[in-house]
């Protein structure tokens, strides 16, 4: 493996493709196409969202550094393909493009970046260590990067940035599962996971039936409950290390589908399709590019 090609697994993209998959939906959310046809903004908040996501992961496996020598050695930083301070330019260079792309766009986007840098890196240096903190810390980021795609429509983030509590409880359903990769899970978190799963299925139809937008939303719904349910049951069957990975991985992936049940709970169905097409973009990627 060259370097660049060691930098370009470091990123992780087939996680970055569901972080651009966050910020349509929060623009599917705000209403933003059904008023404007500039694209300028969209696209600084997707290449926002691709600084930060990628950063947030970038340090995860910087801090990791120690721990991964010992339970995956085989990992870019430990392995010596990628040196500790390699990856911290790495990492905060993408944590800068994040940032500027939003700061290019306005101040409320900008100070919800610096946000998403501040919650990716507490949770990376400390929080993961928590079992109760750090799911919920986790899930944060994600909830935030919603409200950056919400952003692009400042006042609508006002009307609904409770939503953004939605994919904070389903990151950190996926973080719980998570903690079994390496070792092995137990069932009890994993029936914890189930339950929110559940909640956030329930919370998504729900909203779905408030805009009469239910019969689309369950198009990619249905979808997304299989793809995260099938995998989970097999991991709850047999919680091997390889289950668990799995279940991990399908859950990562899924959330494609769910920004595109969210874009259908909105009425954007043309915005939903688009979500959907990048679904085998990151099938295809998480291939060759670890996920988790």
């Amino acid at each position: 493996m060259t370097k660049a090609m060691g930098f370009i697994r470091l990123m992780r993209l087939a996680n970055v493709v569901t972080a651009v998959a966050d910020v349509l939906a929060g623009i599917a959310i705000s209403g933003y196409f059904t008023s404007s046809e500039d694209y300028l903004p969209v696209l600084l908040l997707c290449i926002s969202t691709i600084g930060l996501y990628s950063g947030g992961i970038i340090f995860n496996d910087v801090f990791d550094a120690g721990l991964d020598a010992i339970e995956r050695p085989e990992r870019l930083i430990p392995s010596g393909m990628i040196s500790l301070a390699e990856a911290t330019a790495f990492g905060t260079l993408f944590f800068g493009i994040g940032v500027g792309a939003a700061a290019l766009f306005q101040t409320e986007s900008l100070v919800i970046a610096i946000l998403i840098v501040l919650a990716c890196l507490t949770y990376n240096r400390w929080a993961k260590h928590y079992t109760v903190w750090g799911p919920i810390n986790m899930g944060l980021c994600r909830g935030l990067n919603l409200m950056l795609g919400m952003s692009i429509l400042t006042h609508e983030i006002e009307n609904w940035w409770f939503l953004g509590l939605i994919p904070l409880i389903y990151i950190a359903s996926i973080t719980i599962i998570s903690r079994g990769e390496v070792h092995g899970g137990n069932r009890k978190m994993l029936r914890i996971a189930a339950v929110l799963y559940a909640v956030v299925i329930i919370s998504i139809l729900a909203v779905s039936a408030s805009m009469q937008n239910i019969e689309l939303t369950l198009i990619f719904l249905i979808p997304f409950m299989l793809m995260i349910f099938k995998p989970l049951l097999v991991a709850f069957k047999l919680p091997s290390a390889e289950n668990i990975g799995k279940a991990v991985k399908a859950g990562v992936i899924a959330l494609i589908l769910l920004n595109a049940s969210w874009a259908g709970a909105f009425g954007i169905w043309q915005l939903a399709l688009f979500i959907v097409i990048l679904l085998p973009l990151s099938m295809w990627l998480s291939k060759s590019f670890a996920v988790t």
